[in-house]
């Protein structure tokens, strides 16, 4: 589902940033790309999401759209998705998932 970026949304975005060297960014990758495929996408509030990776590949993020903050927070807790990110947080160096409100559109 394409992600839309809206003021007027009421829900919660998360933005998420990872990094990593240029030697586990497809590790990375294949790990958030598995994750979203098989268990993020398929959670309750879930509206849409994107990796976006840069162009060293030392860095990715995540865009995430949810109904509500706490089905955001209800995914996180899953025993599936506490494993996986034990998973991928061994592959990093530093990552850090943010709750934003949208401020403006251009």
């Amino acid at each position: 589902m394409p992600v839309s970026i809206d003021k007027e949304f009421n829900g919660q975005t998360v933005v998420s940033t990872f990094e990593m060297t240029p030697g586990t960014c497809t590790d990375v990758l294949d790990a958030l790309t598995d994750a979203y495929d098989k268990v993020i996408r398929h959670q309750p509030g879930f509206l849409g999401g994107a990796i976006h990776v840069n162009d060293a590949q030392t860095r990715i993020s995540t865009y995430s759209r949810w109904e509500k903050r706490g089905d955001f927070q209800a995914m996180l807790r899953t025993p599936e998705m506490r494993e996986r990110n034990r998973v991928i947080a061994g592959l990093c160096s530093r990552f850090e998932p943010v709750m934003y409100e949208v401020a403006a559109v251009f």
